[in-house]
């Protein structure tokens, strides 16, 4: 039940996010739908607890039901103390996040997906293995990620983190060549800082429907000899727009077919990233 609450959550927060001149809601209608999102994702979070106490129960849910019903005239008190704060934010250019950040549990996880153990990586991995960007095409669109940083409350304690990049399509298949970054930049406080380009190889509008770009968070673990996925996060075909966004980050094993999503932690942990679009 928490999938479904979890990806209405990311409807609403995608509508509320509009930036479109023909939406049908005010700003206030907006973040009210973006409020009412942040519920649905405390619920699909008080669903996966096996605490009792704090949590948002279905109760609490029904009370939006007529709040959703009537958005468009709905101009009472949102009954429940929650900021409008989307799973998926975008930034205004130079905006900065402040964010508290509560142990994340890096055992377990949900998904079948890509292993979250691998080989010591090779020598020279250390420079990673991107791409130069495609030649251009009338009519056709590249596109260009910046991946600027990942917020992680141990950051620090990270070995050699650095993140895989990946084109999937539905069923988990990729659909262009697997690029790892360098080694992350520096690590500092709760950020672990990667400012790379990552140009993806395929043209926009040649990915096929449904398809998703994944980013693999991978550290390495002295203790036990080998490379580690600690997380995932992906954005979705209809999320690429040129600026920046940050995407939540979600538990290993990574689910590339997406049908088994949990977040890493209850508490906001961010990829940030920034979009450029290359159109002749």
């Amino acid at each position: 039940m928490h999938l479904l609450e979890l990806g209405l959550a990311r409807h609403l927060q995608k509508e509320a996010q509009s930036q479109h001149n023909n939406s049908e809601f005010t700003e206030d209608q907006k973040k009210t739908i973006a409020k009412i999102a942040t519920c649905l994702e405390l619920r699909s979070a008080a669903l996966q607890s096996t605490q009792s106490q704090d949590e948002f129960k279905l109760e609490d849910l029904k009370k939006l039901e007529p709040i959703l019903k009537n958005i468009l005239t709905y101009n009472k008190e949102f009954p429940f103390d929650v900021q409008p704060v989307p799973l998926r934010k975008i930034l205004a250019p130079g905006e900065e996040e402040h964010l508290e950040f509560e142990e994340d549990d890096e055992e377990g996880g949900a998904g079948a997906g890509s292993p979250d153990s691998f080989p010591a990586r090779v020598p020279g991995a250390n420079e990673g293995t991107l791409l130069p960007r495609l030649p251009s095409e009338p009519g056709m669109t590249l596109l260009t990620i910046n991946i600027e940083k990942i917020g992680l409350k141990d950051a620090g304690q990270c070995i050699d983190p650095y993140i895989t990049v990946s084109v999937k399509d539905l069923n988990g298949i990729d659909l262009t060549p697997v690029q790892d970054t360098p080694v992350a930049l520096r690590k500092e406080d709760t950020y672990v800082h990667f400012n790379v380009d990552i140009e993806i190889q395929k043209h926009i509008e040649k990915l096929t429907k449904g398809a998703a770009i994944f980013f693999e968070f991978k550290h390495y673990k002295p203790k036990k000899r080998f490379t580690s996925t600690k997380c995932f996060a992906f954005m979705e075909m209809d999320e690429i727009k040129p600026g920046a966004i940050v995407i939540e980050l979600y538990k290993k094993p990574t689910d590339f077919k997406r049908k088994k999503l949990q977040l890493l932690t209850k508490k906001p942990l961010y990829l940030h990233l920034h979009q450029t679009l290359h159109k002749e």
